[in-house]
């Protein structure tokens, strides 16, 4: 495996009067901070944080997800960031107030 953990931030974006999406709810701004910060710990050898397209999961976020283990994270904020790239990244903790609660999809 080229890396340990790879983390996809949906920036999806959709034409005005479509429903909410990740990439209007500052998706974008996310996957800056997230290469910022694992380039700033020197972790981009290990990690790669990437943008993808919609995960349908739009009523969630920013939705945020952590392979190999597959973790859904929801409503993501850039404060989050940091929380996420030390406990689950570094530390192997996923971060449960941020886990994704699929029964409240429509």
């Amino acid at each position: 495996m080229l890396y340990k953990k790879h983390i996809f931030i949906c920036t999806n974006q959709r034409p005005p009067g479509s429903r909410v999406c990740c990439g209007e709810e500052h998706g974008l701004m996310l996957v800056a901070a997230f290469k910022k910060l694992i380039k700033n710990r020197n972790l981009n050898t290990e990690m790669r944080a990437q943008r993808t397209g919609c995960m349908e999961t739009c009523e969630l976020g920013p939705s945020v997800v952590v392979y190999p283990e597959g973790v859904f994270y929801g409503n993501v904020q850039i404060s989050d960031v940091e929380e996420i790239v030390t406990e689950h990244l570094e530390n192997n903790q996923i971060v449960e107030r941020l886990v994704m609660d699929f029964s409240k999809l429509p």
